[in-house]
């Protein structure tokens, strides 16, 4: 079998940002070690990957613990692809930010109609402002043809 070339971090990012848009698999560690996994909805800024969660989820409290976490963002229909994102998050509770980045993230994944609606929604305190600052990220395209 011929040896088919990385995709590069540039065509990574154009999959994270394809639409319709992918829900990621936000990959973190329990406090005893062992390793859990939840669904997020995440917006691209830049080289990082932004999303919320509240502070008091299991995902919340392992970041605030440690901000080390791994993301998979699959496609799921023939040819098949994915992305995985390794990296540090970086936690803000700036409410205008906060708000600004919930807004952005639900016009994505609900439509630009009701992004002010999931803004309002998930841009509150409680919420963290989650920034994955990618560390190492591998991908696959067409994996199946």
């Amino acid at each position: 079998m011929p040896h088919t070339p990385m995709p590069s971090d540039a065509e990574a990012f154009t999959f994270l940002t394809s639409d319709p848009p992918h829900t990621g698999k936000l990959a973190t560690v329990r406090l005893d070690g062992s390793p859990h996994v939840a669904p997020v909805w995440f917006a691209v800024d830049g080289f990082s990957l932004v999303f919320t969660t509240n502070e008091d989820t299991l995902k919340g409290r392992a970041i605030r613990r440690d901000p080390r976490v791994a993301l998979c963002v699959d496609d799921e229909r023939p040819p098949f692809s994915f992305v995985t994102v390794n990296g540090v998050v970086e936690v803000s509770e700036d409410p205008a930010d906060l708000l600004h980045w919930a807004t952005v993230i639900g016009g994505r994944y609900m439509g630009g109609e009701r992004a002010q609606e999931y803004g309002a929604r998930n841009g509150v305190p409680g919420e963290l402002l989650c920034r994955l600052r990618p560390t190492r990220i591998v991908s696959a395209f067409n994996v199946s043809d």
